[in-house]
């Protein structure tokens, strides 16, 4: 069936149904397609979809085959499927696309009928099992050109916004669902600890809170229930575990830390995407103390299905199985190793036949059970029933139009600006008067590809215009009284006397993971500095928009910046800057990781005991507007120091546990600090987050962190700690300030 032809609409499972043999017919040997089928007077109990998801997937279970089973177990590469047809005669349960995976044209249309094309031809099976169709929409669907590219996730982490982030999420899925796309990579949820590491960008924060946190990703693409509306995408928490902690920060490396560090740094954030109900996990590339998660079955099954009870599928990362034994090519150990572990879908990504052939033989060997298979496709046919595929199989056409829309440009807009860190602002030469003289130079500063990074119509991303948006340059000149006095040149050459301010856009160009580890070096490159020389020769006070994946080495430089702003890779929306640099938004920005004074400092974290340039959590904002119109009836004067600490405990262990503390500011005033008391009942701290702890008589106390001390009425915050000995529900008492 060619991707010319128009879409069938969306139809209940019973015609769909009957549709199936039709599509096989139609995918093996290309004949017309007939009518559509008359309405059927019953239907298989699978295909009924007023009976429960749990006996629709045990009576569809019921009826299959073991290649039926094998197949559900397999996700390729779109691109590998030569002929098409053999999505369907190899019983293929998952497609995907892969970071330079695209269509052309490159556009929402063309992607949603490819999508629609696979569909109907994995329809053309006996059984008429729907495809899921996976891709890395990691800041926005970002394969697609025109789609809404919002800040990498470690710009959203500065943000210290939870709710804007699951309204990201939702415009994501619509955008997703509008190319008939329903699974998406996302979020990463990996704890960076060391910007040495391509993937620093992929990582909401340093601290297992902040990720931990911003799980409300998940939400905003599966909804409350997964599958409650036509827009639904299944979630992803990626990679499971460890990945930001390896040795050196290097990409798929070691991560080498005790049980209790592992679960008190990494663990986390997945615990509460589980407990958001998110619907796959894929495990990341790196090793746990020599082992890697791959193969790892306490990691996978007795922590993530057992412990945290995960209910969903668990995915591996490409062609990542295909590394076990350190050799090129499958082989059927370590296949079998993966899914013993608790792997249930394979992302191949191209020998598919190979693969499968290996597969049935370990299955046919005993060496995978016939009952590891059976759970597996379980956890999977749920998922696909769940999210409505057997009901609405095709492309909602309804979302395509509202791919890169206004009203998620908006959104991103919204993000961009709060995700702005003000990091120095000698003199208050921020926000610049709209009506200045500017020279803004720099290699980011009209370029759409840096400043939206790797991962962005391609997986390594590039330099250039790479798809639709507004650059900060663009941005700069709107937001200007007369943009005529916006002058621009990327080098800095031709600056003078006369400006009120050179607005230098720095940083670093493009990368994804591999190629983004910087283990020799972390500062600017030699056209930035140049471009800074020249600047600062003119005498002209310096603001640098500093645009990166991470901190930089920049501490040489600073003192010849009037202000710096970490604008981290924004996206599309460029004018989210803007509205910082000229006060339209004050910025409100926190660091999310720590600034280093020099790259020998790495991996440097919150609480390690080095001094960092910045610290974590560090963030100024413009001077406070007078209110123009007092209330001449002012509030009762507030009443501070009220707050209350919930306990809860998160994970345990033979020997340990790990506990959260919930802070909440119950007062009418705001806090400026406070510290939480409890009896420790015979256990000891033996590590500590998001405070500081002190011990005396077996009581402890933890009094707030720099960051957290401040908070408004009804605000909240937390700190977490795992310690050795028995648990329990200790009553805590909180005092604030």
């Amino acid at each position: 069936m060619s991707q010319s032809l128009a879409p069938a609409p969306r139809r209940p499972a019973i015609v769909a149904a009957l549709c199936a043999a039709a599509l096989t017919v139609i995918g093996l040997t290309g004949a017309a397609p007939p009518a559509e089928p008359a309405l059927a007077a019953a239907a298989l109990p699978y295909q009924d979809p007023t009976m429960p998801v749990a006996d629709r997937v045990g009576d569809l279970l019921s009826r299959m085959s073991l290649d039926d089973k094998l197949g559900q177990m397999t996700q390729i590469e779109k691109d590998s499927l030569l002929p098409q047809s053999d999505l369907a005669a190899y019983r293929i349960g998952s497609v995907l696309s892969g970071g330079d995976s695209t269509v052309s044209p490159n556009n929402a249309q063309t992607w949603a009928d490819t999508y629609d094309s696979l569909q109907r031809t994995a329809l053309g099976t006996p059984l008429g099992i729907p495809l899921i169709y996976g891709i890395d929409a990691v800041h926005g669907h970002n394969a697609v050109r025109g789609a809404t590219i919002f800040p990498h996730n470690i710009g959203l982490g500065a943000t210290r916004d939870p709710a804007l982030v699951q309204r990201i999420g939702r415009a994501v899925a619509e955008e997703m669902a509008g190319t008939g796309i329903d699974w998406d990579f996302a979020p990463c949820l990996c704890v960076a600890r060391d910007d040495r590491w391509g993937r620093t960008y992929e990582s909401f924060g340093e601290k297992p809170e902040l990720p931990t946190s911003m799980a409300t990703f998940v939400t905003g693409l599966q909804g409350a229930t997964l599958g409650a509306d036509p827009a639904s995408v299944l979630a992803t928490a990626k990679h499971y575990i460890g990945d930001g902690g390896t040795t050196g920060g290097v990409d798929q490396g070691n991560t080498q830390l005790t049980e209790a560090e592992l679960r008190a740094l990494h663990l986390p954030p997945f615990q509460e995407a589980v407990r958001r109900g998110v619907g796959s996990v894929m495990l990341s590339y790196s090793s746990w103390n020599g082992v890697r998660s791959h193969a790892h079955k306490y990691l996978v099954t007795d922590v993530l299905k057992g412990e945290l009870g995960f209910t969903g599928f668990v995915v591996s990362d490409w062609a990542a199985v295909d590394q076990l034994d350190g050799q090129s090519g499958f082989t059927g150990a370590e296949i079998t190793t993966a899914v013993n572990a608790g792997v249930d879908m394979v992302m191949v990504p191209y020998d598919y036949k190979k693969f499968l052939t290996l597969l049935r033989g370990e299955v046919s060997s005993g060496r995978i059970s016939q009952a590891r298979v059976d759970d597996a496709n379980r956890r999977i046919l749920t998922k696909k029933f769940q999210l409505g595929l057997f009901e609405r199989p095709l492309t909602e056409r309804s979302y395509t139009s509202g791919v890169g829309s206004a009203a998620h440009r908006a959104i991103a807009r919204e993000a961009v600006r709060e995700s702005q860190v003000l990091l120095k602002n000698d003199g208050g030469i921020l926000p610049l008067p709209k009506g200045a003289k500017l020279f803004v130079a720099g290699k980011s500063a009209d370029d759409i590809g840096n400043q939206s990074g790797g991962w962005t119509v391609g997986w390594q991303g590039r330099s250039g215009p790479v798809t639709d948006g507004t650059t900060i340059l663009q941005g700069i000149r709107a937001a200007a009284n007369d943009p005529s006095q916006v002058t621009y040149d990327r080098y800095g050459n031709g600056i003078g006397a006369g400006y009120t301010a050179a607005v230098a856009v720095i940083g670093e160009t493009p990368y994804a993971e591999g190629r983004g580890d910087r283990p020799n070096g972390m500062g600017l490159d030699q056209e930035d500095l140049s471009t800074l020389a020249r600047l600062k020769a003119s005498g002209v006070p310096v603001v640098v928009v500093l645009v990166s994946g991470r901190p930089l080495d920049i501490a040489a430089q600073l003192p010849d910046w009037k202000a710096l702003l970490a604008a981290w890779l924004p996206g599309t929306e460029g004018n989210g800057v803007s509205d910082v640099l000229f006060g339209d938004h004050a910025p409100t920005g926190k660091l999310p990781m720590t600034w280093m004074r020099g790259a020998s400092q790495q991996p440097i974290n919150d609480g390690d005991g080095q001094t960092p340039l910045f610290s974590y959590g560090h963030g100024l904002t413009y001077g406070a507007t007078p209110d123009p119109d007092p209330d001449p009836d002012p509030d009762p004067e507030p009443v501070p120091g009220a707050c209350t600490a919930q306990f809860r405990t998160v994970a345990s262990w033979s020997g340990g546990y790990q506990a959260e503390v919930t802070v909440k500011n119950t007062g009418t005033g705001p806090l400026t600090g406070w510290n939480v008391a409890w009896d420790l009942g015979g256990s000891t701290v033996s590590s500590l987050w998001n405070g500081s702890l002190t011990v005396s008589a077996g009581r402890a106390t933890v009094h707030n962190a720099a960051h957290n001390g401040a908070l408004s009425p009804g605000a909240t915050t937390s700190f977490g700690f795992t310690a050795n000995g028995p648990t329990g529900t200790p009553a805590t008492h909180c005092a604030g300030s």
